[in-house]
């Protein structure tokens, strides 16, 4: 009885990890369906691959090495990271980081150049330190309403 259920749950927890490997696999023939979902030949072929695999006791990753080296990089939805895929996958960063950096060197710029027009209106005049201050105050713009988009400078 017990090698009964050691049995069972042995099929329950290579069946588990197949389907794990194979939804995780794109079938060569469909190539948007991963093998879990396609019913070509070929899926059913590397379904049984990797039941077999894994019941030789290869770990997860060894099965996905195999498939790689046997179909390419492509049979994997989420490829490696290595100098070729380091643009891909850094990209939403860059953008990201671009994107900041506009946003900083407006507000910047926006900033310096009400200061710098402040400081050459009140440059040569004789003012003091309180009359400086206030008219610094004064020159300078109150936030803009709502929120401002770069491109509408």
């Amino acid at each position: 009885m017990e090698k009964e259920a050691d049995s069972v749950k042995n099929a329950q927890v290579v069946e588990a990890r197949a389907r794990n490997i194979s939804h995780n696999v794109r079938c060569t023939d469909c190539g948007s369906q991963s093998i879990e979902d396609s019913q070509a030949d070929v899926a059913i072929l590397l379904r049984k691959l990797i039941r077999d695999e894994i019941r030789s006791g290869k770990s997860d990753k060894e099965i996905f090495k195999k498939l790689e080296e046997d179909f390419g990089e492509t049979v994997l939805y989420a490829p490696r990271f290595d100098l070729q895929t380091a643009a891909l996958w850094l990209s939403p960063f860059l953008v990201a980081g671009a994107a900041v950096g506009v946003w900083a060197y407006q507000k910047h710029r926006q900033k310096t150049n009400v200061h710098i027009m402040a400081l050459n209106l009140v440059r040569g005049v004789p003012l003091t330190p309180r009359e400086r201050k206030t008219m610094l105050d004064v020159l300078t713009p109150p936030p803009a309403p709502g929120r401002r988009r770069w491109w509408g400078l």
